[in-house]
């Protein structure tokens, strides 16, 4: 049986090693403080859903809050075999940075290059990335928050059980990034290419996608709220089983789909919608309004399947070859 005093005992060590409050650390389990407060004094214990995103949170394994644990580092010594002969001549590298398992704090990493997979379990605060070549990279439980990475080229990264909270992604590449299973808040994407990246299991919150490029990028599984959109290019842009809250989609949306989403306090601005398509199982798309939007006819008809008010939507007039 799990010992109370020793979950604490390793709550707050883990805590401290990322350095954040039990304040910080509450808010983002949406709990109290003084309920992290117990915990670390062995009065109570959080339940297995909570320990497993609490793991997340803070970088480490779930196996870490068992009393039989041991730490990477232990485990690999005891691993490590010393070679039977070196060679005379040992073979030239090229500088490589591991930068895991860090506790980063203002510090200017600009124009930085070949991290590769070497970022993962760190803890990264007021940090700046400017200009930096990040592609490829492998981002996995890490806490990053407040960070500069504009013009960065982050493509084809993978961004894996992260806390991303009010960082700037200005004018950066993210062209086939893969967020997955991700806490995304605050952050500030004006002016980035999305093309053909995929959030999966991924809340994202409060962040601004001003006239972003969206085209080919991938939503599903998760949660979309009080985003801004404004300016932003949606083409072939796919929404699928996700919560969409308190956001206004305007310019023109084509070949976009939304399918298996509950909408609440949505509203289409504005928009040119052509192509799009609407499918939601048993239910209806009340949560919608359209002002003073445009559609296509198979657009209309999706919708109007789909029992959305149709009020503030007028047709578009076919195309000659359509006639």
């Amino acid at each position: 049986m799990l010992s109370t005093k020793i979950i604490g005992n390793k709550i707050a060590e883990a805590r401290k090693k990322i350095n954040i409050s039990q304040a910080q650390l509450a808010e983002r389990l949406f709990i109290s403080s003084q309920a992290v407060g117990k915990w670390e004094r062995g009065e109570s214990m959080p339940d297995i859903i909570t320990l497993n995103h609490l793991a997340e949170i803070l970088g480490v394994d779930l196996n870490y809050f068992s009393e039989n644990f041991r730490s990477e580092a232990a485990t690999d010594a005891a691993e490590i075999k010393p070679p039977a002969e070196l060679p005379s001549v040992l073979p030239k590298k090229k500088p490589g940075w591991d930068m895991s398992h860090g506790n980063w704090v203002d510090a200017d990493f600009s124009g930085l290059k070949n991290l590769h997979e070497k970022f993962s379990s760190s803890n990264m605060q007021q940090c700046k990335f400017i200009g930096s070549d990040l592609s490829g990279l492998l981002l996995k439980r890490n806490n990053v928050e407040n960070c500069d990475f504009s013009g960065s080229d982050i493509s084809k990264s993978h961004i894996q059980k992260s806390n991303l909270g009010k960082n700037l992604f200005k004018d950066c590449s993210l062209k086939g990034a893969e967020f997955s299973g991700s806490n995304i808040n605050g952050c500030k994407f004006a002016g980035a290419g999305f093309s053909g990246t995929e959030f999966s299991e991924s809340y994202i919150t409060g962040c601004d996608f001003t006239a972003a490029d969206l085209s080919g990028a991938t939503f599903k599984y998760g949660g979309f709220q009080k985003n801004a959109m404004t300016g932003a290019v949606l083409n072939r842009t796919s929404f699928n089983a996700m919560w969409i809250v308190d956001t206004v989609f305007d310019g023109t949306l084509e070949d976009c789909s939304f399918e298996n989403c509950a909408f609440k306090k949505v509203t289409f601005r504005n928009a040119t919608l052509i192509n799009n398509f609407f499918k939601i199982k048993n239910k209806s798309l009340k949560g919608i309004q359209f002002i003073d939007c445009k559609a296509d006819r198979m657009t209309y008809e999706f919708l109007k399947q789909s029992k959305a008010d149709l009020t503030g939507i007028t047709l578009l007039a076919p195309k000659e070859d359509e006639e």
